[in-house]
């Protein structure tokens, strides 16, 4: 069966190595194949660390063989993938398995006349972490590509870190986003409270803790198995949802009877949380250019028994029913996923400078849209779970440069001291939570405010 867990894996890698995103390819390997609970959680573990480590595993098949990895057949090389994150990153695995299933895969996938090599590169890797000299992988000296090879990331994505928080941050978030990542819930507070979640959480065996300053949190842990198998899944009692993204629906405060819209609604939960904050009162527009996507939408409001959200599908830059309509509105807007690396394994790969630049243009586009469906007096939050500067500051200060002198006036409003949220605001007024500093997904939002200026203002102005 071991063997059957690493084929399976192998797989879903060659899926991932030819487009498919990771979390889909290994669904498909999984749902097909019987495995049991304990060794799904195995061929989970090698597909999406075999992928986040693409990059050091790499340089050690480049250190150790005679040509470097991207010159192997591209099969074998995750085959060394997965014998290599095993010895390196799975002390549970003895050595001498990761080795004799790695040369067992090379001779059932046609590479019968390489096994010998297999043994020998990763013999060679358990040789020199036995010989007490330290770790085997030599790394460049200049710091990006150090940092990079070390942990498994994108020279870019590195240097760009390095410019925001210094050498020494950018190893620990890096080091951070290569952690399985946990599973938060949000407690739907208008079906159950936080204490009879945690009470049947516990009786149930699973383990549950508070998280300080987040008032409908429980993070898990200590939990296996499927999500909707954990009690209260069905009476709608909560949500899977990483703190951080909790956060958003507070920035926005919606209240009962308001009307709000929430831009890039789906799979909807932000959409939910807006509405159980609002008490399930008024009407919340869920906006999405994916009217498939939608569905998801209408199916996490029928299991939180919501009612208030009206689904609205089609591309937001081009919607005008709502002109003037919202008294508040959010944008989650569609961005890198540079803050949440560990939950997307492939993601680190998929991103580039240019898709940065365009995700930033359909940003603008978006925010300078939406913003005219806000009424004077209303909010707009803005949010993203990137670290990129391009997708978050310089979005909103090009928003803010651009407003022409008008009785209208976007303003972003800072957060008072005991907001839940007050602890991630900087200087100048948006919040950005940092993965290392504060465990959480890494996010970036700012609560923008339309206010109209009193005629006297304009007059002295003009």
């Amino acid at each position: 069966m071991s063997q059957n867990v690493r084929q399976i894996a192998l797989e879903a890698l060659r899926d991932v190595e030819q487009g498919v995103f990771a979390d889909a390819a290994l669904d498909k390997r999984l749902h097909q194949s019987g495995l049991a609970e304990r060794d799904r959680r195995l061929a989970t573990e090698l597909v999406y660390g075999c992928v986040r480590r693409r990059r050091t595993l790499d340089a050690l098949i480049s250190q150790f063989a005679t040509k470097p990895a991207d010159q192997q057949p591209p099969l074998l090389r995750l085959i060394l993938h997965l014998g290599l994150y095993q010895l390196r990153y799975l002390s549970h695995i003895p050595a001498s398995a990761a080795v004799d299933t790695a040369v067992e895969l090379a001779k059932t996938n046609g590479f019968t006349g390489l096994a010998g090599f297999v043994n020998g590169l990763l013999r060679q890797y358990v040789r020199q972490t036995a010989d007490g000299s330290g770790d085997p992988l030599v790394l460049p000296t200049d710091p990006v590509s150090q940092i990079g090879t070390l942990h498994s990331m994108p020279d870019w994505v590195v240097q760009q870190w390095i410019e925001q928080f210094g050498e020494t941050e950018t190893a620990q978030l890096c080091a951070w986003f290569n952690r399985s990542p946990p599973i938060d819930l949000r407690v739907n507070r208008l079906r159950a409270s936080v204490e009879q979640v945690e009470a049947a959480m516990q009786a149930a065996g699973v383990a549950v803790e508070r998280l300080v300053g987040f008032p409908q949190a429980l993070r898990l842990r200590s939990h296996r198995g499927p999500i909707p198998a954990l009690p209260g899944y069905s009476e709608g009692w909560w949500s899977v949802q990483d703190a951080s993204a909790q956060l958003v629906g507070a920035l926005l405060a919606p209240q009962p009877g308001e009307t709000v819209i929430d831009a890039c609604a789906a799979p909807g939960g932000k959409t939910t949380h807006l509405a159980e904050l609002m008490g399930d009162r008024g009407v919340i527009w869920a906006g999405d250019r994916s009217a498939n996507r939608l569905k998801k939408v209408r199916q996490n409001a029928q299991r939180l028994q919501l009612t208030s959200i009206q689904l609205c599908p089609g591309d937001s830059r081009t919607l005008t029913q709502f002109t003037g309509q919202a008294d508040r509105v959010l944008l989650d807007a569609p961005c890198s996923g540079l803050g949440t690396l560990h939950r997307h394994a492939d993601a680190r790969w998929r991103q580039t400078p240019d898709s940065v630049q365009e995700l930033a243009q359909l940003q603008g586009e978006l925010l300078r849209h939406v913003a005219t469906w806000v009424k004077p007096g209303g909010t707009l939050v803005y949010a993203t779970c990137t670290l990129h500067p391009d997708e978050n500051e310089r979005v909103v200060q090009h928003f803010l440069a651009e407003q022409p002198p008008a009785a209208l006036q976007w303003h972003i409003e800072p957060l008072p001291g005991d907001h839940p949220a007050a602890q991630f605001q900087l200087p100048e007024g948006w919040l950005r939570i940092l993965p290392h500093r504060h465990d959480l997904d890494g996010f970036f939002m700012v609560r923008l405010g339309l206010k109209e200026l009193e005629s006297g203002v304009r007059d002295q102005g003009s």
